[in-house]
């Protein structure tokens, strides 16, 4: 288990904004009675990158955003199951370039919709309770990542339907994972985090031929020698309670509790021996009224900034190439009073 390093206090912003970029309310859309859970713009196809999707209950939607403010709405899916409460979703896309959206929940069952043809792609049953959040990798936007209830992350590749990695085991989370995350730049490392109160880091290097052999397998999904991954390169305790959202930033990570605020922290590992290491914590940014979990944050494609709603209905929006953090703006709304679970920053951060 890595320790917290001794030494530099951490960098804590003010949470006086700047007002470096001024936002204001262009829209309002009503989906039903139901909580959305989970918001997100396209960043995988550049064509799409005006598009976004919800997940609530068990209907999913496509929006567009269109010049003047005016939000479009391109598509609608109803899960055949009326009880299905999608939690999650990510945008990937086919090997031949068509637009996937990728939603999970309370089922289990991860949906592969091809939002091109407008028709389900593929259903991935594979974990044994409900789904908290799904991941794409943008260095190969056909690899999906799945974190869940069940103790387990599961590495898919969606254009074959195959289970490829199953990160679980002597190692893995001992409660529900929360989060889940690609590297941006190592292809082989994920970073996921859970209710057992830790980050962990594994690897996929020495499994990566695993995944090569995915996108050339012509058998049955389900006779593919799909592979447990059980312990993990790296492993945190930065925080003291659930911990239900982690981003790298480069090879930092941004992870948050329960505790009003993100924190920015550089793991810092041993080659020698795995799961060691220490933590440096650099950076955090407060955000009050943060105290309950399943409360997630978002990044601008670049990762210039953050966005992150609180239990009264507020978004604070952070600068993170800044140090100190400087606080862009925070945002409230008269007919915004519950709590937001989720934000989507588009790809500039507008």
């Amino acid at each position: 288990m890595a320790k917290i390093a001794l030494g530099c206090e951490p960098v804590v912003g003010s949470l006086t904004p700047s007002k470096k970029r001024e936002y204001r309310v262009t829209n309002r859309l009503q989906e039903g009675k139901r909580p959305i859970y989970a918001v997100g713009f396209n960043f995988i196809d550049s064509r799409y990158f005006n598009v976004f999707a919800t997940v609530g209950g068990n209907r999913v939607t496509v929006y567009q955003c269109l010049e003047g403010g005016i939000i479009a709405v391109l598509q609608s899916y109803i899960d055949e199951d009326k009880d299905e409460s999608f939690y999650t979703l990510s945008w990937a896309c086919s090997i031949d370039g068509i637009p996937l959206l990728v939603a999970g929940g309370i089922n289990g069952i991860i949906r592969v919709i091809d939002t091109g043809n407008e028709k389900i792609h593929k259903s991935f049953v594979g974990h044994g309770d409900s789904i908290n959040e799904i991941r794409t990798q943008a260095l190969k936007p056909s690899l999906v990542v799945s974190a869940s209830k069940d103790e387990s992350v599961r590495l898919w590749n969606v254009h074959t339907g195959i289970c490829i990695l199953v990160f679980a085991g002597a190692g893995g989370h001992r409660n529900e994972v929360l989060s889940v995350d690609f590297h941006p730049s190592d292809i082989y490392r994920i970073a996921s985090c859970g209710m057992d109160n830790t980050v962990k880091i594994w690897s996929m290097k020495e499994f990566w031929t695993y995944v090569e052999k995915s996108f050339t397998w012509t058998d049955l999904p389900s006779k593919f020698p799909t592979k447990y991954v059980q312990f993990p390169v790296f492993i945190a305790s930065v925080h003291s309670n659930y911990v239900d959202c982690n981003r790298w930033l480069g090879d930092f990570i941004l992870s948050k509790s329960v505790d009003n605020e993100i924190v920015l922290w550089e793991p810092k590992t041993k080659e020698q021996s795995p799961g060691e290491g220490s933590v440096d914590i650099l950076q955090k940014y407060p955000v009050p009224e943060c105290d309950i979990w399943f409360i997630k944050f978002s990044c601008d494609f670049h990762y210039n900034a953050a966005a992150i709603g609180n239990r009264e209905g507020k978004i604070y929006v952070w600068e993170l190439q800044s140090s100190p953090p400087v606080l862009i703006a925070r945002l409230s709304h008269i007919q915004s009073k519950s709590p937001i679970r989720q934000t989507a920053m588009s790809f500039d951060g507008r």
